[in-house]
């Protein structure tokens, strides 16, 4: 059945139009055509790591966009982000997956209402928290994350970095069966709700060189995982494994330039060094493993996870450069920060 709107709406978006400046900007509404639905957002994250890249323009400019919902260009100006959810206001007449009022997740910009193709559009259950379902995404990227990393029960898995997408590595590497799980951040904030979301023990940066030697019996850990995004980080981890460890890397560094220490212990000990990128899944696992079953999945994870914990803030979109400005001034003081719609 056609749900059609009645009249050509307009809705307001978040633009950057150059580095670390927003900019709202209103925008008209096309109806659905045949396969597409009209959403109302209900609310959205940041993504801190490549969200936060882009609003400082810290993305190579000539690289295409990934996603078919973002506009503009990394260059300027460019309109991006990739966690909304909302509910389906009106279809098109050959919507045959989704009806009026249902739940959606969608990877979409921050903007009040937006018509997508219907195969875009994430059907959510109706109970599921309106501000947990933001994460899926993160929850998508978290899930891949622990697939690259192939853990074994009983093994030992240091997570350097306890943002979102860090914190839920930390908890699926529980659930994993990991034997410790070490989280490491340099924000006392992040670290303790990491102890509380499922890590053995949870150090500074600096202290977690000391805490891995102590807890592995000098040995080191099997699995680093750098979800910090800094180079920093990832030259850590390389002294933090075993012989023959793994260190997954799942952070975006944009245009930063990372230098590693590759004469030492990379080197001599025969280290793993995995890419993790949510675009793809590992080849060695088709065709068990798809993108279906992957968000099927992480989507599963919404119900048992206490995700609303992980927000600290939340911003009407009117104040959307108000939002940035903390998370990038002040990223001690954030974890997951969300816009409201009214």
């Amino acid at each position: 059945m056609s749900l059609r709107a009645s009249s050509v709406a307009t809705a307001t978006s978040v633009w950057f139009p150059a580095a670390r400046s927003v900019e709202l900007r209103t925008e008209t509404l096309d109806e659905p055509g045949p396969h597409e639905v009209r959403v109302r957002a209900l609310a959205s994250a940041i993504s801190h790591g490549t969200e936060m890249l882009v609003y400082r323009g810290a993305v190579p400019a000539e690289l295409p966009l990934d996603l078919p919902s973002l506009r503009g260009a990394f260059g300027f100006p460019i309109k991006y982000g990739y966690a909304s959810v909302g509910r389906v206001i009106a279809s098109g007449a050959e919507v045959d997956s989704l009806e009026r009022d249902d739940l959606v997740f969608v990877h979409h910009p921050h903007q009040t209402e937006y018509v997508v193709p219907q195969s875009l559009a994430v059907r959510l259950v109706e109970d599921v928290d309106v501000e947990a379902a933001t994460m899926l995404a993160s929850l998508e990227t978290a899930t891949n994350v622990a697939l690259d990393a192939h853990p074994r029960i009983g093994d030992r898995v240091v997570v350097l970095g306890q943002g979102v997408v860090g914190l839920l590595v930390t908890q699926l590497m529980r659930r994993a069966g990991a034997a410790l799980v070490l989280a490491v951040d340099p924000v006392a904030r992040r670290r303790d709700v990491a102890r509380d979301r499922g890590a053995h023990v949870a150090v500074a940066p600096e202290e977690a060189d000391d805490a891995v030697r102590v807890m592995t019996g000098g040995v080191g850990a099997d699995i680093a995982i750098e979800a910090s995004g800094t180079g920093a980080a990832l030259s850590q981890a390389l002294e933090l494994v075993a012989f023959q460890g793994t260190v997954v890397v799942c952070s975006w560094y944009g245009s930063k330039p990372v230098q590693l220490p590759l004469g030492g212990a990379f080197h001599r000990h025969r280290l793993r060094l995995v890419s993790s990128q949510v675009s793809n899944l590992d080849p060695a696992l088709a065709p068990r493993w798809d993108r279906r079953r992957r968000l099927a999945f992480a989507g599963s994870l919404l119900g048992e996870l206490e995700l609303t914990r992980l927000v600290t803030h939340r911003f009407p979109l009117e104040r959307a450069a108000e939002a940035y400005q903390l998370v990038d001034e002040h990223p001690d003081e954030t974890v997951q920060v969300l816009f409201t719609y009214s």
